[in-house]
């Protein structure tokens, strides 16, 4: 990884763009996924929307050898998921879609967890505690804030709803380069790890599983399974440090309302 980058003004600014790109193209697979679509086929539609619509680059296409715009990871695929034609979804099934996006020169990445049909309770429990885990963690960035703040925030709230940590796999910084530092942990030691400075921008995307912590990579070197076939689920958004407390900086449609009073909230204590 690359040093860490405090972003001036004008570069979150272009960051901002590029998240609001980013969060354009989930609104617009919103309308795409469901019952007998391929991830194949999202994959497709995302990278032709990003590049035809927004005149942007899906970022991960090409990164360390990867092939397509964005990952798919069905049920129990933890993170990496590879899309492929004969992969069609089904009533029941959760997905993971994990996308990159660069314009003006930097890179945003987020990923949003799809139901599929109709799923059962206990799978629609893990998407929304996992979503809620993800928000625990950004909720905790401020400055002089630690990592280890934000770590045990989210770890707090995934181990008190049953729900294990993949720990294998973390969030990182972004900007020109999709991976920057600092390392962002999913768990973590309040006070503990780098003290957060405004102009740090880093995305946070806690992965939480059913059962078993433990994990497996395939033999297709990317796609990353739980050890159990227990499911698991991931959101993941980009965020700045701001100097009162964060902006999300890829907060899509349906979360503005959502979230946008507790942001304002938090700028001003």
């Amino acid at each position: 990884m690359a040093e860490l980058r405090l972003k001036t003004t004008a570069e979150l600014q272009l960051m901002r763009e590029s998240g609001r790109l980013l969060a354009s193209v989930f609104s617009y697979l919103d309308r795409q996924i469901d019952v007998g679509i391929s991830t194949m086929d999202i994959n497709n539609l995302a990278e032709k929307y990003i590049i035809e619509q927004l005149k942007a680059r899906p970022a991960s296409k090409g990164q360390y050898g990867y092939q397509y715009a964005l990952n798919t990871s069905v049920n129990h695929v933890v993170c990496h998921g590879v899309p492929a034609n004969n992969q069609k979804l089904k009533s029941g099934d959760i997905v993971n879609v994990d996308i990159t996006l660069e314009q003006g020169g930097f890179i945003t990445d987020s990923s949003k967890m799809y139901m599929v049909g109709e799923v059962t309770p206990l799978a629609k429990r893990l998407v929304d505690k996992t979503y809620e885990a993800m928000w625990a963690g950004i909720r905790a960035v401020k400055p002089a804030a630690t990592l280890g703040d934000v770590g045990h925030a989210i770890q707090r709230h995934a181990e008190k709803h049953g729900y294990s940590i993949v720990r294998e796999y973390c969030g990182h910084g972004i900007g020109r380069e999709m991976h920057e530092e600092p390392q962002i942990l999913h768990f973590g030691q309040p006070g503990k790890g780098l003290v957060l400075r405004e102009g740090m921008t880093f995305t946070i995307e806690p992965m939480l599983n059913q059962g078993k912590a433990k994990v497996k990579l395939k033999k297709d070197g990317w796609t990353v399974v739980t050890s159990d076939k227990k499911l698991s689920a991931q959101w993941e958004h980009t965020i700045a440090v701001t100097s009162t407390g964060y902006e999300v900086l890829t907060l899509r449609d349906e979360e503005h309302l959502q979230h946008s009073s507790a942001i304002k909230l938090q700028t001003l204590n």
